[in-house]
């Protein structure tokens, strides 16, 4: 039963029986209620009824592109940035983070998504050289950031399921207004961003719900306990 102190969390996307997070996402949220009692209530929110999010202590924008509503998503990344909430995007999450910064914060309000606006002028977010889609890959990360504390390691081995990811030449334009670049892959294309003024902010490409059988991946758990801290602070 919820308590005064249950962390609200909105799952934002367009539910469907085909996208595997979609299943595995709420098990996770479970697992960690059960395992390490953190008082999690989670609410599905389709991108087309993203309206008032005041209340909610943790937002993650699940993979599942194209959505029914860019506009909804771009709108919950936004509300979630701007009033300090924990904030996860994973896949197309964290192609519309990127988006919704890009626009709302660098000032590049006429950028787009390939995927939804294939024939713009102005990409943010590219097809891929090579499709990630149920691709495995080894992902390094930035020492000293909030990506690299929560994995305690250098490396690790993440999947995917994408087809899309950021034009790099447009990497100067985001890192100057304050978002950092986490994790690469062997490659050098970012795979993490960040924001290092916000509460707990992390968008990645690949998708750490995919992760392992039964135990949550450390992105998942933190995003989780951020979500648990925002509502005990919302509370007291």
């Amino acid at each position: 039963m919820p308590t005064a102190y249950t962390a609200r969390i909105a799952l934002v996307g367009d539910r469907s029986p085909q996208v595997r997070s979609h299943a595995r996402v709420p098990r996770l949220l479970d697992a960690l209620r059960d395992r390490e009692q953190l008082d999690l209530d989670v609410y599905w929110i389709p991108t087309d009824k993203v309206e008032d999010l005041d209340g909610f202590d943790g937002i993650w924008l699940l993979p599942g592109s194209p959505y029914e509503s860019e506009a909804g998503a771009i709108a919950a990344v936004r509300w979630a940035r701007e009033n300090g909430v924990p904030f996860l995007g994973t896949c197309a999450g964290f192609q519309h983070a990127l988006l919704e910064f890009a626009r709302n914060v660098c000032g590049a309000t006429t950028t787009q998504h390939a995927e939804n606006s294939p024939d713009a002028d102005d990409l943010l977010i590219v097809p891929l050289a090579c499709s990630l889609v149920g691709h495995e890959g080894a992902v390094r990360f930035v020492p000293g950031t909030a990506a690299a504390d929560i994995i305690g390691a250098e490396h690790s081995i993440e999947r995917y399921h994408c087809s899309y990811g950021l034009d790099t030449g447009r990497l100067d334009l985001l890192r100057e207004h304050g978002l950092i670049f986490s994790a690469f892959d062997e490659s050098g294309d970012p795979r993490i961003a960040e924001l290092p003024t916000h509460p707990f902010y992390l968008a990645t490409l690949f998708q750490p719900e995919l992760a392992g059988d039964k135990t949550p991946h450390p992105i998942v758990r933190a995003f989780a306990q951020a979500a648990a801290a925002h509502a005990s602070t919302r509370v007291s």
